[in-house]
């Protein structure tokens, strides 16, 4: 089990995140929800060990992960929003050297990396340097990373970003997957239709706080409304989003006289 314990994260004297408390366990896919600015990814950095909490403790399998980091970073897989990765190396070059960092056998390593390049339609370009990729093969890259080492622990940080709809769709069954042998998905992402269709449990970040934290379909019996947009809408969205976009069209229609 995955366990945050009041978990605070200041920038001098503003708190990103605000005293939250969570658990994930084994074979849950949690979605990891909140507008721009609520702590989403600061959250993400904390349990990755990027960055320590200014308060509370974070703890896998009972354990402090600050007792030893090293062995704890061996167990997790992380697939940032903005891809951090070397452009001047190719697809082959660059998982080749994730994989030594892992320690995989070179035996095993070559042949997971020629296996992924090709189940991801990049056997004919993975020699290519990843400068001359689209954001979609760069993405599939990234994630090919993240699974090499078959992790116990995934955090994917809106994963689908670019990915063509076949790829979309595999990552979706993959997690889907992944969670019936056991692993931890933590999910973030915008795109609430998918969050809707592949979480198993949706927590609701907003201003740093938890404001929500159930499956979805409770959610929906409790606010009585029929999707997870609208229960989001309900929670976090300050204002009248048609009237903002009519707005903007008027805004884009007005010439001085």
């Amino acid at each position: 089990m995955l366990e945050l314990k009041e978990i605070t994260k200041k920038y001098e004297v503003f708190p990103a995140v605000d005293n939250i408390s969570f658990s994930v366990k084994p074979s849950e896919v949690l979605g990891y929800l909140g507008p721009n600015g609520a702590g989403k990814t600061t959250t993400i950095k904390m349990l990755v060990g990027l960055i320590d909490p200014t308060d509370g403790e974070i703890y896998f399998q009972g354990n402090n992960i600050k007792g030893n980091l090293y062995e704890y970073k061996k167990r997790i897989a992380y697939v940032p929003e903005e891809p951090a990765i070397y452009p001047h190396l190719s697809a082959y070059d660059y998982l080749l050297m994730v994989g030594r960092l892992r320690n995989i056998p070179e035996k095993a390593l070559k042949e997971k990396i020629e296996q992924f390049m090709r189940l991801f339609h990049l056997s004919l370009d993975m020699h290519s340097s990843i400068s001359s990729y689209s954001k979609g093969m760069v993405q599939k890259v990234l994630l090919s990373a993240a699974l090499l080492h078959n992790p116990d622990i995934l955090f994917l940080d809106e994963p689908l970003s670019g990915l063509d709809v076949e790829t979309g769709l595999i990552i979706r069954d993959l997690i889907h997957r992944l969670s019936r042998e056991g692993k931890i998905i933590f999910y973030c992402s915008h795109i609430l239709e998918v969050v809707e269709k592949i979480c198993s449990r949706v927590i609701i970040i907003h201003k740093g706080k938890i404001v929500a934290d159930d499956s979805v379909e409770h959610l929906r019996g409790l606010m009585r409304l029929p999707s997870l947009e609208e229960i989001f809408n309900q929670l976090v969205v300050q204002g009248n989003t048609e009237s903002v976009a009519q707005k903007l069209i008027e805004a884009m229609k007005y010439q001085r006289e």
